[in-house]
C-alpha cells in the first residue's frame, strides 16, 4: 500500500506516506496522512467500529482479566500452549486453539458434524445453539482443511461479523475455533425505519462519495452492540470503496471501513521486473493466450481488466479502453525519456515537465499491468500457496476480476496529473463476488525538481514489485475475514501486517524466479528500487536485514536502531509514531527469516494458511500462533521448534505480550516455550490508590503474553481490599508485570518467581480524566475528527500513542481561534497536579503541538477559575508535563483545557506554509491527579 497524502494548502505538490523518503533529516516533509480531513469530497474517511469505541473497550477491559469459571476450565483442558482469548464486547470466545495440537482427534464425520458436535459439547463457554446457526460456507484448501463459517441469525437477519469460525483438517481433527458469537440472541429486531436507499446514501454522504455506482448494495444486518444487537443496513459504495453499518433506525454509522489498501491467442511485449532492471529488464515476446481471447480487442482477461482512467472516474470512458497494436499482436516498445534520475538500469516513460507526455506511452504501460496482474493471479492461485476460486480470489467468470486503473488521473491537470494522483498506488478489496479496484498513478509531481519529489518518471504498473505488492492485499483481504467474509484487517497491528505481506509476496515472487538477487548477505532485497533509482528510501530498510545486520546495509532509523527489526521496535520505527509502513517492516522482515529457514515453498504454504486460520483484527501473535498452527495442519507440526526460533529471534518469543491487534506499544521477548514439566509457584500482594492511601480495587495485574488467553492467562483484578492473587506461574523473570486500568495509571515492574510464592505490591495513580475510569468528554470546539481516531475523547483515553486533533484557524501570526474540550470528572476531586502532554499526533508534524494554552477548573460547570497558562515548546513533547496550579483546586468536577496557539513559530517557521501547524493543533492527552474531595 502506497497512502496518497495531501499537503495542507491548495496547490501545493502531493507526496505519499508509503513511497515517501524514510530519511528523517533534511530534505521534503510528507504533509500529514489526516489533511484530508477537509471539506473536500475527495477526503477519505477511516475506518470505525462501534464494537471497538474507546468506552466499549476501557469497559470491558478488566472484566476479561478475571474471565468466566467456564473459561479457565477450557484453559486448564487445553494445556500451557492453550488459547481461550476472550472478546471484550460479547465475553465469548474470540478463539479457541492449541499451539501443540488439535482440539479433537482425528475423526470421520463430515467437517461440518465435527465443528457443531465441538460447539454442543461446550455450549456454555460459546453461549450458543448450533441448531440455530446456518452454514455460508465450506471452503476446502488445497491441503484439504475445511474452513467453515456459521452466520447467527435473528430471524432471516445474519448477525454482522460475529459468527463463529471452525477449521477442520483433513483427517477431520478440529483445528481451531474463532469468531465471538452472541450470547441470549433476541427473537426479532423489529421494524427499519430507513429504507435500504437511504442506508446507501447515508453511507455515501460519510464517505464523500458523489454518485452511486452498479456494484452499490445493500441488505439488513443485526449489529453488536454494548445494549445489545442492533437492526442495522450492511452498505457497499464502490465510487471510493466502502462497506458500512448504518443503524436502521437512527441513520448512525455504526461501521465503517475503506476498503481501499492504498500505497503503490494474442502476444505482447513485456518486461518481467522494471525497464532496465539487471534480471528481467528487458521488453520481449510473450504470449497472452491463457489471459487473453484469440480476437480480444481491449485487455479484459480472465482475471483482470486493464484501461487507462485518465480522468479518474473509474469507468472506461472513450478512449481509455487499450486495443491491440495490430490484430492479435499488442507490441508497444518503450519510448524512452530523458531527466535527472533516468539512466540505463532505472528507464524513463514519461516527462512530468511536459504535458500529455504520458501519452506516449499509454498503450504499453496498460498492457505491461495486464501481464503482471495475470501472472501474478496464477501464481497465487497455484500450490504451494492455493488462492483458488473458493478461497475467493478474482476471476472474470465469477464476476469479481480486477478492475485495474492505469494512469489513474493523468489528465486531470491539463494535460498533467494534480496532486491527488502522483506517486501512489492502491487496491481496495470489496468482499467475494465484487470486483477489486487497482489504481496506478504516475510518479512523481508535474513540475517538480527531483530534489522535492525524488522519483524515478514512470508509471507505477511499470513496477513489478508495486503490482505484487497491491495485488498481495487483494489476498489478504480476502483470506482474513469474519463470518460473513468481511476483511478484518482494520487495526495498527493487522494493517502493518497488511504492507508487510504486500512486500514479502512479491519479493518471495521475484527471488524465487532469480528477478531479484538475495544470497546469505543482508541487505540486498531493496524494496521497490526502481521508483527511486536503488536508493533505500521507500521502506526505510531492505526486505532481507538481520537482527544485529551492521548500520552499513541496515540502517535503521534514529528512533528505532539499526539493523533488523524486533517486536519492540513497533511504533518506533517512524519518527510520527506508529505507521502502517514502518511497523510492517518488521514483520516482513521475520517473514523473509522463515523463507530463509524453511525454504519458499513451505513457507508459501504456512503463511497463507496462517491467514486462513487467522481470528479477527489478529495481532503480530495472533498471526504467529496461527503460523505454528498452519505447520499443524501442513506438515504434522514438524517445524514448530524452528518457528519458534525465527519469532523469538524477532522478539515474538514466548512471553511477548500485545493487548490486541490495536495495541501500538507490544511487548517483546525472546524465550522459547518452557518445558510442560516445568515449576511453577504464584505472586500475590495489595495494590493502594497513591492518591488516598487506600486500597486499589478493579485494579488489573497482567503478565506481558499471558493476560489474553495465551498460555494461562497471568491475570487477576484486586478485590475491594485491594488484594490480587495469580496461580501456576512459571518460575523465572519476567520483565513486564503491570498494574492498571480502571482509571489508574499503567506501573510495571520486572518480576522474579522463584519456588517461594512471591510477594508483589503497588502503588499506582488514579488519573480522574481517564475515560476507563468514568471521566466523559462534557463538551468541545473545532472540527471533531473522533472518525479518524483523534478526536477529543483521545485526550483522555490514557494512551500516550493516541490524541485529539483539532482544526487551527490562523488569526494573527500563529495564533488560532481558541480550541478546548471540557471533561467531567467521576465525582468531585482535591487536585494536586494537572499533566499534559501537548505533541502533534494524528500524522501531523510536530508544529502542530499545542504551544500556548489554559487550564481552568469548575466544581459545577458553570463559574471557572483559570487554574494555569503559560506556553509548551519543543521540549515538553512526547511526555506528560505539570502545569503550575494557580488555584482553583479543590472540589473540582470539571477540567476545561484550551489549546490557543501551535508550535510552528518554535519550529521557526510562519503561516501561511506547509507546516501543518497551519492548518491542525493538537494534544495527545491530559491528565487530572489528587484524592477525591471530603
Amino acid at each position: 500500500m502506497k497512502t496518497n497524502l495531501r499537503r495542507t494548502l491548495a496547490g501545493a505538490a502531493a507526496l505519499a506516506v508509503g513511497i515517501a523518503p524514510a530519511a528523517v533529516g533534511g530534505g521534503p516533509v510528507a504533509a500529514a496522512p489526516h489533511t484530508t480531513r477537509t471539506a473536500d469530497t475527495s477526503a477519505a474517511p477511516g475506518n470505525y467500529d462501534a464494537r471497538r469505541d474507546p468506552a466499549v473497550v476501557g469497559k470491558f477491559t478488566t472484566k476479561l482479566a478475571k474471565p468466566p469459571a467456564v473459561a479457565g476450565d477450557m484453559r486448564a483442558e487445553l494445556g500451557d500452549q492453550g488459547i481461550v482469548d476472550l472478546d471484550r464486547l460479547t465475553g465469548t470466545p474470540r478463539q479457541v486453539a492449541r499451539l501443540d495440537g488439535f482440539l479433537t482427534g482425528p475423526s470421520r464425520k463430515p467437517a461440518v458434524r465435527v465443528a457443531l458436535d465441538y460447539l454442543k459439547s461446550h455450549a456454555a463457554l460459546f453461549g450458543v445453539d448450533p441448531a440455530t446457526l446456518k452454514l455460508r460456507r465450506d471452503y476446502v484448501d488445497i491441503e484439504g482443511t475445511h474452513h467453515l463459517s456459521f452466520l447467527q441469525q435473528v430471524g432471516d437477519v445474519p448477525v454482522f461479523g460475529n459468527g463463529i469460525r471452525a477449521d477442520v483438517a483433513r483427517n477431520g481433527a478440529l483445528i481451531q475455533m474463532t469468531g465471538a458469537p452472541v450470547r441470549q440472541m433476541p427473537d426479532s429486531l423489529g421494524g427499519a425505519r430507513l429504507t435500504a436507499a437511504q442506508a446507501l446514501d447515508t453511507a455515501r454522504r460519510d464517505a464523500r462519495e458523489t454518485r452511486s455506482t452498479p456494484s452499490d448494495k445493500a441488505h439488513l444486518v443485526a449489529f453488536p452492540t454494548v445494549a445489545g444487537l442492533r437492526l442495522g443496513y450492511q452498505t457497499l459504495t464502490m465510487q471510493s470503496g466502502y462497506l458500512h453499518v448504518i443503524d436502521a433506525e437512527t441513520g448512525r454509522v455504526l461501521y465503517r471501513q475503506n476498503l481501499t489498501a492504498n500505497d503503490a491467442g494474442p502476444d505482447a511485449l513485456v518486461w518481467d521486473n522494471y525497464p532496465g532492471a539487471p534480471a528481467g529488464g528487458k521488453q520481449r515476446r510473450v504470449s497472452l493466450s491463457r489471459w487473453l481471447s484469440p480476437h480480444a480487442t481491449t485487455l479484459t482477461g480472465n482475471s483482470a481488466h486493464v484501461f487507462s482512467d485518465l480522468n479518474d472516474n473509474d469507468v472506461a470512458d472513450a478512449g481509455e479502453e487499450v486495443g491491440p497494436s495490430s490484430p492479435g499482436h499488442f507490441r508497444y516498445p518503450i519510448k524512452e525519456f530523458t531527466g535527472e534520475l533516468c539512466s540505463a538500469q532505472f528507464r524513463c516513460t514519461w516527462d512530468p515537465f511536459v504535458a500529455y507526455s504520458w501519452n506516449a506511452n499509454r498503450e504499453m504501460d496498460a498492457t505491461q499491468l495486464l501481464y503482471f496482474n495475470s501472472v501474478f493471479h496464477d501464481h497465487l492461485l497455484a500450490a504451494p500457496i492455493g488462492f483458488t476460486r473458493a478461497a475467493g480470489n478474482f476471476e472474470t467468470r465469477d464476476g469479481d476480476p480486477v478492475q485495474v486503473n492505469d494512469l489513474d488521473g493523468a489528465n486531470t491537470d491539463n494535460g498533467f496529473p494534480d496532486d491527488n494522483h502522483v506517486d501512489n498506488a492502491n487496491m481496495s478489496t470489496p468482499p467475494d463476488g465484487t470486483s477489486p479496484t487497482m489504481q496506478m498513478y504516475l510518479q512523481p509531481a508535474a513540475n517538480t525538481p527531483a530534489s522535492e519529489d525524488p522519483y524515478v518518471p514512470s508509471d507505477t504498473g511499470n513496477e513489478a514489485s508495486s503490482v505484487y505488492h497491491e495485488y498481495t492485499h487483494g489476498l489478504s483481504n480476502r483470506l482474513v475475514v469474519d463470518a460473513a467474509g468481511v476483511s478484518t484487517l482494520n487495526g495498527p497491528q493487522s494493517g502493518a501486517m497488511g504492507e508487510a505481506w504486500g512486500d514479502w509476496y512479491a519479493y518471495d515472487y521475484l527471488q524465487k524466479e532469480g528477478l531479484e538477487r538475495d544470497t546469505r548477505a543482508p541487505g540486498e532485497l531493496v524494496v521497490f528500487e526502481y521508483s527511486t533509482a536503488g536508493a533505500n528510501t521507500i521502506r526505510t530498510e531492505p526486505l532481507d536485514c538481520t537482527v544485529g545486520a551492521p548500520a552499513t546495509v541496515c540502517p535503521g532509523t534514529p528512533t528505532a536502531g539499526p539493523g533488523g527489526y524486533t517486536y519492540g521496535d513497533f511504533g518506533h520505527i517512524s519518527r510520527r509514531g506508529p505507521e502502517v509502513h514502518a511497523d510492517g517492516e518488521i514483520w516482513a522482515q521475520t517473514l523473509w527469516d522463515l523463507r530463509t529457514k524453511l525454504g519458499y515453498r513451505l513457507t508459501e504454504s504456512l503463511v497463507t494458511r496462517a491467514m486462513e486460520l487467522s481470528p479477527a483484527d489478529p495481532s503480530y501473535l495472533d498471526m504467529r500462533n496461527s503460523i505454528l498452527m498452519s505447520d499443524l495442519v501442513v506438515d504434522r507440526g514438524r517445524h514448530q521448534r524452528d518457528i519458534w526460533k525465527v519469532f523469538a529471534n524477532r522478539g515474538m518469543g514466548f512471553f511477548a505480550a500485545a493487548v490486541d491487534g490495536s495495541d501500538t506499544a507490544p511487548v517483546e521477548d525472546f524465550s522459547m516455550p518452557p518445558s510442560p514439566h516445568s515449576a511453577r509457584s504464584s505472586i500475590s500482594g495489595t495494590v493502594t490508590d497513591q492518591g488516598s492511601g487506600g486500597p486499589a480495587a478493579g485494579v488489573s495485574v497482567t503478565f506481558g503474553g499471558h493476560s489474553s488467553g495465551f498460555a494461562g492467562a497471568y491475570a487477576a483484578v484486586t478485590d475491594a481490599d485491594g488484594h490480587y492473587r495469580i496461580n501456576n506461574v512459571f518460575v523465572g523473570t519476567y520483565p513486564k508485570v503491570a498494574a492498571g486500568g480502571a482509571g489508574f495509571e499503567s506501573q510495571v515492574k520486572t518480576v522474579t518467581v522463584t519456588r517461594r510464592p512471591a510477594v508483589v505490591d503497588w502503588t499506582v495513580r488514579r488519573d480522574w480524566a481517564a475515560s476507563q475510569g468514568g471521566a466523559t468528554v462534557a463538551d468541545f470546539n473545532g472540527d471533531d475528527y473522533s472518525g479518524f481516531g483523534c478526536g477529543p475523547g483521545q485526550a483522555i483515553d490514557m494512551s500516550q500513542g493516541s490524541g485529539w486533533s483539532s482544526d487551527a484557524v490562523i488569526t494573527e501570526g500563529t495564533a488560532i481561534e481558541p480550541r478546548f474540550v471540557t471533561v467531567q470528572l467521576p465525582s468531585a476531586v482535591d487536585v494536586t497536579s494537572i499533566e499534559v502532554n501537548p505533541t502533534g499526533n494524528c500524522g501531523d508534524d510536530p508544529s502542530s503541538s499545542t504551544g500556548d494554552y489554559r487550564v481552568e477548573t469548575s466544581a459545577d460547570g458553570a463559574a471557572w477559575t483559570v487554574a494555569a497558562t503559560g506556553h509548551f515548546g519543543p521540549a515538553d513533547r512526547d511526555r506528560m508535563n505539570a502545569v503550575p496550579l494557580a488555584g482553583g483546586t479543590e472540589g473540582v468536577r470539571y477540567v476545561r483545557y484550551t489549546m490557543l496557539g501551535t508550535q510552528v513559530a518554535d519550529e521557526g517557521g510562519t503561516c501561511p506554509s506547509q507546516a501543518t501547524g497551519c492548518s491542525y493543533v493538537d494534544t495527545v492527552e491530559v491528565g487530572v491527579y489528587g484524592a477525591a474531595a471530603g
